[in-house]
């Protein structure tokens, strides 16, 4: 056993002074097929643990259906750092951030309209102590005091920038010693008086979060905890990126600096990220203040850590195992070896060879719901993807203009099947519309573009929240068309005409390529505008002309020798229907 203390100022392990150097992983954001290399390459940087959250959407999709299999076996995750030689510390907190869709809650929580969420609200709590029922004990055999890996385990997740509810952080406290959990606990939070006030318990471990400064940070910590250790729970070394931003970077030689300073200090450090990964499928979160500033993040995930999103060992990483070396006294060559490199291929250019219109099959691709009001996503059980909203308008109407209120996040508006132009959360500009004699059909698709992770704006309901207005007027009685697109296996595709006029109406492509070998590989949509891409049948991700992100990661366990399948689902118009597999990522 290997039993973790804090006391004086340090921590013990097994009575013996030891001083924590791990980096944060999340095994949902890499495929499992590479969680060993990721891992290994952790400890041959010179690192001691690993961390990762847990999120409670991949586990529970559907209310009271739960999954721990595949990307979600993270029983499997831990043991596996485990034998590796790692320990492990892990975050379960009902909330995540993590730029993670909806900071990791279920999308089904909203269909409680009335739910407070992160406090004593027994709605919430209900369905928080049934997910623990079902993920704790998971946990236990792999504790520590059991045996396994975990040393530590978080209760919440920065709390105090959101809430100062103490009972609550109590209730999950209690919830995890309840169930068995008997290794170290703790909290993080900002280096804030507000951030430590309201996101700590009097008895149990507090650490900081912050990317620079780390004196300063250190010392607010102290005059809230004079006697614990110090501990950096996330490092900032790099950053995340929005769609409609630049790619972030940060010096190698800034993190490492830092990072020494804090090691010297005598803290212990978590890398947040060490190694990023990939926001796959609709699992991406945002960020939002204001419906103005709302900032979806991308697929990538890379983070500009020290080990990329496709794995690679970048400079960054170089320069922190030197620190590591030059502080433990050892020589990096004594380090454990380095896994080798993952191959990269190039496969060319794959032309897609079969077309269909969204609008044209809404009926073969949804069960259409008829509604007086065009109501959120929410309430038709749906959690990601797409939702359209049809409704036919009287005419003749001259100098009208369309209104959606709140449309979450972004939609295409058609006219008898003609479009004419995109609202979106963060310009809410009405749209000048004139309709003829006899009236016309309107088609509103809207896509959910990521709920928001972080902040105040968490309760983020997808499409149209409010209801639509040609002027002053609201529009009723409609019919809409969920499209979760968990799959896209009931695509109707037929071949794509010689002749493609530009129409700017959502469609899906299709194509296939063969591959004689197989290794990662990074997708080009040069030409296209925006959309998602699935491969065999996985969903890779969003892409948008806009960036920064220009290749989506496309890990070589999701390929098979032979043929392999390419799904687009392209929201506006691409010239020419031909993708690039290439070696090489762009992250802007």
């Amino acid at each position: 056993m290997a039993i973790l203390q804090a006391e004086n100022k340090q921590f013990h392990l097994d009575g013996k002074p030891f001083q924590i150097i791990s980096g944060a992983i999340h095994y949902f954001r890499v495929v499992p097929e590479y969680w060993e290399d990721r891992l290994l390459k952790l400890k041959a940087c010179g690192f001691n643990t690993v961390e990762t959250y847990v999120a409670w959407n991949l586990h529970e999709p559907k209310e009271n259906e739960f999954n721990f299999e595949g990307i979600a076996d993270v029983e499997r995750f831990i043991k596996l750092a485990g034998d590796i030689g790692l320990h492990v510390i892990v975050r379960p907190s009902p909330y995540i951030c993590a730029e993670w869709e909806f900071g990791g809650f279920p999308a089904w929580l909203l269909q409680y309209p009335d739910i407070r969420l992160r406090c004593m609200d027994n709605t919430y709590l209900e369905k928080v102590d049934r997910y623990y029922d079902a993920l704790i004990p998971r946990f236990t055999p792999l504790l520590s005091t059991n045996g396994g890996p975990i040393i530590a385990m978080q209760i919440e997740n920065e709390y105090g920038s959101y809430g100062n509810d103490k009972n609550y952080l109590a209730h999950l406290r209690d919830g995890l010693v309840n169930r068995g959990v008997d290794v170290l606990l703790f909290t993080s939070d900002g280096p804030g008086d507000f951030m430590l006030q309201g996101g700590t318990l009097p008895d149990t471990l507090a650490t900081v979060n912050f990317g620079s400064r780390p004196e300063e940070a250190f010392e607010k910590f102290r005059e809230y905890r004079a006697d614990e250790p110090l501990v950096c729970m996330e490092y900032w070394n790099g950053w995340f990126d929005h769609w409609l931003k630049p790619h972030h970077t940060r010096d190698a030689g800034d993190v490492a600096d830092v990072f020494d300073r804090m090691l010297r200090a005598g803290a212990s450090v978590n890398f947040y990220m060490f190694h990023g990964g990939t926001n796959f499928g609709f699992y991406n979160g945002a960020n939002c203040s204001n419906d103005v500033d709302y900032g979806a993040t991308i697929t990538s995930y890379d983070y500009d850590s020290p080990l990329s999103e496709c794995g690679d060992v970048t400079e960054k990483y170089r320069a922190v195992r030197n620190i590591i070396g030059n502080y433990l006294g050892t020589d990096v060559s004594e380090f454990p070896e380095l896994p080798a490199p993952i191959a990269k291929k190039s496969y060319g250019r794959v032309a897609m060879s079969e077309k269909a219109d969204l609008l044209d099959h809404l009926q073969q691709l949804s069960e259409p719901v008829k509604s007086v009001c065009p109501e959120p996503m929410e309430k038709f059980g749906q959690s990601y993807g797409f939702i359209v909203y049809s409704t036919h308008v009287s005419g003749p109407r001259t100098g009208d203009q369309l209104h959606l209120q709140d449309v979450h996040d972004r939609a295409q508006i058609f006219l008898d099947g003609v479009y004419l132009g995109t609202v979106e959360r963060w310009n809410q500009q009405p749209l000048p519309l004139e309709i003829p004699a006899g009236g016309a059909r309107l088609d509103i698709v809207v896509e959910n573009m990521g709920r928001v992770n972080y902040g105040p704006r968490l309760k983020d309901f997808k499409g149209i929240t409010e209801g639509v207005r040609m002027s002053n007027q609201f529009l009723f009685d409609w019919t809409i068309y969920p499209l979760p697109l968990d799959n896209t296996a009931s695509v109707p595709f037929g071949r794509i005409p010689e002749s493609n006029p530009r129409q700017d109406r959502p469609a899906f492509y299709r194509g296939e390529f063969t591959a004689d070998s197989l290794g990662d590989t990074f997708v080009r949509l040069d030409g296209w505008s925006k959309g998602v891409v699935w491969i065999n049948g996985f969903n890779l991700g969003r892409y948008w002309e806009q960036g920064p992100q220009k290749t989506l990661y496309l890990p070589a366990p999701l390929l098979r020798e032979g043929k392999n399948e390419i799904v687009i689902l392209e929201l506006h118009h691409t010239e020419n229907a031909v993708i690039e597999l290439t070696d090489k990522p762009d992250l802007g």
